[in-house]
């Protein structure tokens, strides 16, 4: 006799039914396009700060400071993102948005600003 598999978090899998498999391994790769974005955000963070570039010291901290907050708000994006998708799948409603993106995109656009404005001024 064969078991089903236990998958995490059991809360999420006992609910519904499972959705075609392209959809749940669509969603996984966007999940782990999140956390590649997060590990990106967070290693131009420290690069900016660490490689002493001759940019303005304060906007450049300031930059490195909303880079790597926003490659910690990532994280939670995928996880939180994930789980809501693969919950609608499995109860056949619509897909919800991505709660976190749009902050993300103003940190990182800000710290963009940041970095043109110091290279300006340095």
């Amino acid at each position: 006799m064969t078991y089903p598999p236990k998958r995490f978090p059991p809360s999420l899998f006992s609910q519904g039914t499972n959705p075609d498999a392209r959809f749940s391994l669509a969603n996984e790769r966007t999940f782990l396009a999140w956390i590649r974005t997060s590990l990106a955000l967070i290693a131009g963070g420290v690069a900016l700060e660490a490689l002493g570039l001759h940019l303005h010291p304060g906007l450049r901290l300031a930059a490195s400071v909303m880079l790597i907050i926003a490659g910690i708000a990532a994280p939670i994006q995928a996880w939180f993102g994930w789980l809501h998708i693969e919950r609608a799948l499995r109860l056949d409603m619509p897909l919800p948005s991505a709660a976190l993106a749009f902050p993300i995109v103003i940190a990182v656009s800000a710290a963009g600003g940041l970095i043109f404005l110091s290279v300006i001024f340095a």
